[in-house]
């Protein structure tokens, strides 16, 4: 079931792609800017890896499940999903993976975006935390954790900077 899991994930972002892609174009033709091109690339390599790792660790290291860490993690990669799609679903139009900003757009403050100004990513690192631990792939769990990190604190930066944040 796990390995159905990860395909469904996978899966899912293929579909977060397309609409990416899609919002993208209309983004352009509403003439908006993309910053922080180079890091894009790095980010795919590394959401990639994960869900490779996911599936190779648990088979090449015989990775048992354990039901008290796979259930709770089960439940924390679910609402990173619950999440993830409220931020799209509150920028609309405007949610996109690559760093894509209209001029003159007012900040979206309504959803998550409330709370935090970056709410998807808390998404990405519970998820990025959750999804291999829950058939106990912690060295995916862990290279993830440590990588990500790396490139958020790039991303994030470039984000702040592109939306005028201080």
């Amino acid at each position: 079931m796990y390995y159905l899991l990860i395909l469904a994930v996978g899966l899912e972002r293929i579909v977060e792609l397309v609409l990416s892609n899609r919002n993208a174009q209309w983004s352009f033709a509403q003439g908006a800017k993309e910053f922080g091109r180079p890091h894009y690339v790095v980010m795919v390599v590394i959401h990639s890896a994960l869900l490779v790792g996911c599936v190779v660790e648990p088979l090449a290291l015989h990775r048992p499940f354990l039901p008290w860490l796979g259930w709770p993690m089960l439940a924390v990669a679910a609402l990173s999903q619950v999440l993830r799609w409220w931020c799209i679903g509150t920028l609309g139009r405007r949610w996109n993976t690559r760093v894509i900003v209209l001029p003159e757009a007012p900040l979206v403050r309504r959803g998550p975006y409330r709370f935090l100004h970056h709410p998807n990513y808390v998404a990405v690192v519970a998820e990025g935390f959750a999804l291999p631990l829950i058939h106990t792939a912690w060295l995916t769990a862990a290279t993830f954790t440590v990588a990500n990190a790396i490139l958020l604190s790039v991303r994030i930066r470039v984000e702040n900077s592109a939306l005028g944040y201080t």
